[in-house]
């Protein structure tokens, strides 16, 4: 008799056990009696918080479901070099206990209950593209209503993997997954499913949305997706979060003055290149530019090709071909002055095409350059005609026939001179034409590119 008490003993305590937990059929009633006006009893739940290592069923066989969704609720960071989004967000789990059951009307009306999470099972839901120490805190409770119901509500700062595209960056628009999905229950045990209709996240984080910082969110998309390992299957909800960065400070720091530099050195072509101030002018918007390149070499991406960082690289190609475009001017004007050499014919047509396109102008040859009706530039070193005519002997002066020869000798060979001096200066008007609108046309594309950037 005294080994079987022990053994009765606890038969008791199952009976008695079933007897309060177990009501008709499979259903389980907790016996809340008292708990409006005593409170809630711990010894009612005991029996609950001891199954918390197992999934709650009443037929192991048959899956949980597990209802997720979650709020935005700040975009704290992108990081472009990591590959990286900082973000904060509620999580809101739903699922059913059967377990948890009670009679509202045997209890005072009471049908909404505040238990500790520890004291419960808890699904294993996680964030497949979580890269970082979950720093959940601990002591959160759950709501548990009459029927078993029970909602989790967890706060998650989660720093998730996202591939960026920074190619159009400042104007880039960015889309992250989030995906929730079991890390130990397959299909057969756990079912993930929708506690709210995507659109209606996507318009509870547009308006809970803290932070309103470089980032801003567009909305929120979701697709159902089931996840295979080896011969196991996963229940996965992948919700796809779409961010665009907020350009206007990359424009007034990086794109504006940029194109004021460039407009000024596109401005520089009206300083006669003949003068010599042209070149120094040049050198120093050069300088500048690259110095301003330094500064703001912070605010760029540190990894990928971005589209500015082309822009930024023609607009420093541009300014470097102005320059050399103006030291090859200014040496050729030098040149033309001492010693001009004969055009190329080839260059000579080109010339000519150039200069009267709409005119049909026949190619002379390089000796009789008659037909371009040049006007005589006034250049270092350059003699005018007027001056040429006027050492031209007077028709009643006598002088020899050979001093004759040698004077009109003198006199087409300066012509000459003077004509080819003429030519290679067009020939510099044209190269400049050519580099100015070439600028033009760069800044105009320019402009068209970012406004259709920053509208679409």
């Amino acid at each position: 008799m005294e080994r079987g008490w022990p053994h009765e003993r606890g038969f008791l305590f199952g009976l008695i056990l079933h007897l309060v937990l177990q009501g008709r059929g499979d259903a389980f009633i907790i016996n809340c009696s008292g708990f409006d006006r005593h409170g809630v009893d711990p010894a009612a739940f005991q029996a609950v918080f001891a199954r918390k290592a197992f999934r709650p069923v009443l037929n192991y066989s048959s899956p949980t479901h597990v209802n997720v969704s979650f709020t935005l609720s700040a975009i704290l960071e992108v990081d472009a070099h990591l590959q990286l989004m900082t973000s904060f967000l509620w999580l809101n789990v739903v699922w059913y206990n059967p377990f948890i059951t009670w009679n509202p009307e045997a209890c005072g009306g009471i049908r909404k209950l505040s238990i500790a999470a520890e004291n419960l099972w808890l699904p294993d839901i996680f964030i497949e593209e979580f890269m970082d120490v979950d720093q959940t805190p601990p002591g959160l409770m759950v709501y548990v209503n009459n029927e078993g119901r029970i909602k989790y509500d967890k706060p998650m700062k989660v720093v998730s993997i996202c591939k960026l595209d920074i190619f159009y960056f400042p104007f880039d628009q960015q889309n992250c997954t989030l995906t929730f999905e079991s890390f130990v229950y397959t299909v057969e045990n756990m079912v993930l499913d929708m506690e709210k209709d995507v659109q209606e996240i996507s318009n509870t984080s547009l308006s809970l949305i803290r932070s309103h910082g470089e980032w801003m969110l567009l909305g929120i998309h979701q697709r159902a997706k089931k996840m295979v390992v080896g011969t196991n299957q996963y229940d996965q909800i992948i919700f796809h979060v779409a961010i665009r960065r907020r350009p206007s400070l990359y424009v007034i720091n990086l794109l504006v003055p940029s194109s004021f530099l460039v407009a000024i050195d596109a401005l520089s072509f009206y300083l006669p290149a003949e003068s010599g101030n042209r070149a120094p002018f040049k050198i120093t918007l050069l300088l500048g530019y690259n110095v301003f390149l330094i500064m703001m070499n912070d605010l760029l991406p540190t990894s990928g090709t971005p589209l500015i960082s082309v822009y930024f690289a023609l607009c420093l190609s541009l300014m470097v071909l102005s320059l050399l475009e103006t030291v090859f001017i200014t040496y050729l004007l030098h040149l033309a002055t001492t010693e001009p050499p004969p055009m190329p014919e080839w260059l000579h047509s080109l010339l000519l095409v150039c200069t009267c396109p709409s005119k049909c102008c026949p190619t002379a040859p390089h000796t009789e350059q008659k037909g371009l009706a040049l006007t005589p530039t006034q250049l270092p070193g350059l003699m005018e005609p007027g001056m040429l005519a006027g050492k031209v002997p007077c028709p009643g002066q006598a002088e020899p026939k050979e001093h004759n020869e040698s004077t009109r000798a003198q006199q087409e060979h300066e012509a000459q001179k003077q004509h080819l001096v003429g030519v290679w200066v067009q020939f510099s008007h044209m190269m400049d034409n050519l580099l100015f609108r070439l600028y033009l046309l760069f800044l105009v594309s320019s402009i068209l590119t970012i406004t259709v950037l920053w509208i679409t």
